[in-house]
């Protein structure tokens, strides 16, 4: 597989923020996900974010798992310390790196069916060891390199590709993420970059778990019934050697809503995805409150956007377990193996 890099020269009027870095410096490899991917845009508010926050690249350390959304990490932040984990096992690899080395800035980038899926035990754990991280999952609720089977994140009644309908209740991340301890929980969409960038920006300065779900719809199986670029119609009107699935290129929806306001997005499946932004006078602080406004909406067909969710008083796995200010990374042999003596005196106090 060929990588295309972007040219490191940059225009040498780039603004530049506070410790020297212009917006390019936080960017990555070229994008091989599909045009109009809100994947892409994810990525984006990232860079947007770190850029605006004076983050400096090579204190960020970002991990993935499997899947559409676990490639992102390859398109931004190409200067910082990255790990692509087996699938759903980023939150483990996350939590072990931030235990040896706690003065790094954690990205845990996953996606529906990584986390939701195989990966529910290690997001739910994580959650509750408070671990301090921004985790995002990139919310498509389907498995894109697969071709497009239900993810547990698909509400049920949904249609795919094929026409097969959902049965199951979906995987409420947001809802597991608020129960089990997280501190700082949103939902955004990935065509409002205007609500998104602050939402990143809040969890990287939070002092907790930070969980933020960010519908990112699949523009690659928009192949309805019609269409002269569905697989149904290329394949009857072409004579292949081989067999060869074509996605149509799409727009990636963007929109703006007001506090308040719905944002209804039409779906390939003929139903529409009705988003709400929060209103100005939610209280991010009434976890309680919050689920039960998510719950009310969800019973009008509606996902809330927004911060959700926040504890201004968070603490993080390290002041649970008390362990040493200085990363466990840089300690010496003589204080990680203080001898037989000490040893002898720990046995003796849990006597």
């Amino acid at each position: 597989m060929t990588f295309i890099a972007k040219p490191r020269l940059h225009h040498p009027t780039l603004t530049k923020n506070a410790v020297g870095y212009t917006r390019r410096d936080y960017e990555g490899k070229i994008s091989t996900l599909c045009a109009g991917c809100g994947h892409d845009s994810i990525s984006a508010a990232i860079i947007q974010a770190v850029w605006e926050l004076d983050v400096q690249p090579h204190r960020v350390a970002k991990l993935s798992g499997i899947g559409c959304s676990s490639k992102t990490p390859d398109y931004f932040l190409g200067a910082s310390h990255g790990f692509n984990t087996v699938h759903g096992r980023m939150p483990s690899v996350l939590t072990g790196a931030n235990l040896a080395n706690r003065e790094l800035l954690y990205l845990g980038i996953s996606g529906d069916g990584d986390s939701a899926s195989i990966g529910l035990g290690q997001f739910a754990h994580a959650m509750r060891r408070g671990v301090r991280m921004v985790y995002i999952v990139e919310n498509n609720g389907v498995y894109g390199l697969t071709k497009g089977q239900f993810s547990a994140t698909a509400d049920r009644g949904s249609r795919s590709k094929k026409g097969l309908v959902n049965n199951d209740a979906p995987v409420d991340l947001v809802g597991i993420a608020m129960q089990l301890g997280a501190t700082y929980v949103g939902r955004g969409f990935s065509g409002d970059k205007a609500q998104l960038v602050p939402l990143i920006k809040g969890a990287i300065m939070h002092g907790g778990a930070a969980f933020i779900d960010v519908i990112s719809p699949c523009v690659a199986f928009n192949n309805h019934a019609g269409s002269t670029r569905s697989y149904d119609h290329v394949r009857a009107h072409n004579e292949a050697v081989s067999r060869i699935d074509f996605i149509d290129l799409a727009q990636e929806v963007v929109a703006d809503p007001a506090p308040g306001e719905v944002l209804e997005l039409p779906q390939s499946d003929g139903s529409v995805m009705r988003l709400r932004k929060l209103h100005v006078d939610h209280d991010p602080t009434d976890r309680r409150g919050a689920m039960n406004h998510m719950n009310e909406l969800a019973e009008k067909g509606e996902i809330a956007t927004g911060l959700l969710y926040v504890d201004p008083n968070a603490t993080d796995m390290h002041a649970a377990l008390e362990t040493s200010q200085v990363p466990l990374n840089r300690l010496d042999e003589s204080v990680l193996c203080p001898g037989s003596d000490a040893l002898s005196k720990f046995n003796d106090s849990l006597r």
